[in-house]
């Protein structure tokens, strides 16, 4: 199957397997080994045409020509960019062109399981699940002697760092956060709080492997990342349900959601019971092979679109 993504990125092109920056959606087209366009960039007229055309609609401005997209592709679907209800923050005549051009296409791709039920219902369109997935050519690196605590977000609600930081100074050790988009400001007096310069994610991947504990409680669902790269290495993450990388590979750190009580008190069972940390720890890598290696995510990807 050919297949090609459109996204608001500003190349053309495949995704080579060495890139050092693969976030999850450059991951998905190196894995299918899609070819990339700019979502309001014409399509060389050499091109040929592909079978599946993948649209990750910009949140910032959604609007674009789908009719032009379609022309070069046999059939079109929408991927799941953010939060299902993020749409909802738009002006209202943002909304309904939103809306329509999700019953435009010919099938949704989605996050999470809560994810394809609400736009099932939304829509009463087909909703498949796209799984998260690292590409792993560039990040073998050996594990070192871990410490210290990484949550997994900023100081607003999108991320939920004051609640990820509350729960973090139980390890009662140093706690480091990353530099995302959405950083706000003076975090810096935060006490004992210590920010990573912003980094490509090759290099993100490498300071994470240093750290002992990972914690996201994050009310915003969407591809999970975090939780999925803590899960590769084996770091035991303590986040909310609802988001499918967080519940399958750390069941037994996943809380409900503003349960900040239960957070707290798996975080202590972390820091003093090492046979609970290394069950966590085992489950984390274990589930991360069986439910997110590409092999694995190349099977769903092939049995959901009858790929032969």
């Amino acid at each position: 199957m050919k297949i090609a993504f459109f996204t608001e990125g500003g190349y053309q092109g495949k995704v080579p397997r060495n890139n050092q920056n693969m976030r999850t959606e450059l991951a998905w087209m190196c894995a299918l080994d899609a070819d990339h366009y700019n979502i309001n960039a014409d399509i060389p007229k050499y091109s040929d045409r592909y079978d599946l055309g993948i649209v990750i609609i910009p949140k910032k401005n959604p609007q674009f020509d789908l009719e032009r997209i379609k022309k070069w592709c046999s059939k079109v679907a929408s991927m799941q960019e953010g939060p299902h209800w993020y749409f909802q923050d738009y002006p209202l005549e943002q909304q309904i062109w939103f809306y329509n051009t999700l019953m435009d296409m010919d099938f949704l791709f989605v996050h999470n399981e809560i994810d394809k039920k609400y736009f099932e219902g939304l829509t009463g369109k087909d909703c498949k699940i796209m799984p998260s997935l690292m590409i792993e050519d560039s990040i073998n690196f050996p594990k070192l002697n871990r410490s210290n605590v990484m949550i997994g977000g900023n100081f607003c609600q999108w991320y939920g760092g004051f609640d990820s930081y509350i729960t973090a100074q139980e390890f009662d050790c140093p706690i480091y956060a990353p530099s995302m988009g959405r950083k706000i400001e003076n975090e810096h007096w935060m006490d004992g709080l210590k920010h990573l310069p912003y980094m490509n994610w090759v290099e993100w991947i490498k300071k994470l492997n240093t750290f002992k504990y990972g914690v996201h409680l994050m009310r915003t669902h969407a591809a999970g990342t975090f939780a999925l790269n803590c899960a590769y290495l084996g770091i035991p993450c303590i986040g909310y349900e609802g988001l499918d990388t967080q519940m399958k590979c750390h069941p037994d750190c996943t809380v409900e959601l503003g349960d900040i009580t239960k957070a707290k008190q798996i975080a202590k069972k972390l820091r003093k019971d090492e046979e609970f940390y290394l069950y966590c720890s085992n489950i984390a890598k274990e589930s991360y092979k069986k439910y997110y290696h590409e092999n694995q995510f190349y099977n769903s990807i092939k049995e959901q679109l009858k790929i032969s």
